[in-house]
């Protein structure tokens, strides 16, 4: 499950490019279609994918608008990117 999560993460991030985002809520929506609130069981999956992602030097966890560091504890509203070719991880 864990890949498929990932996946999901990696191809909705590279489709809004470096110079954009997606948010958690839309992974989870597209892994759990079908009645409202079903998807919300999988929020906890994705952030965990998102920060193994992260970790990883694949994507960014955004927070405000800021990269925020993936060894931290990451509260509140974040935004998921691909990470821009030839920046650090």
């Amino acid at each position: 499950m864990s890949q498929t999560v990932e996946g999901e993460i990696l191809r909705l991030a590279a489709a809004r490019g470096p110079a954009g985002s997606t948010d958690p809520t839309e992974v989870a929506r597209a892994l759990a279609p079908g009645p409202a609130g079903r998807w919300q069981s999988g929020l906890g999956a994705v952030r965990q994918a998102a920060i193994r992602l992260a970790r990883a030097g694949r994507i960014d966890i955004l927070r405000k608008g800021r990269v925020v560091d993936p060894t931290q504890p990451i509260r509140g509203v974040i935004r998921l990117r691909i990470r821009p070719s030839g920046e650090p991880s």
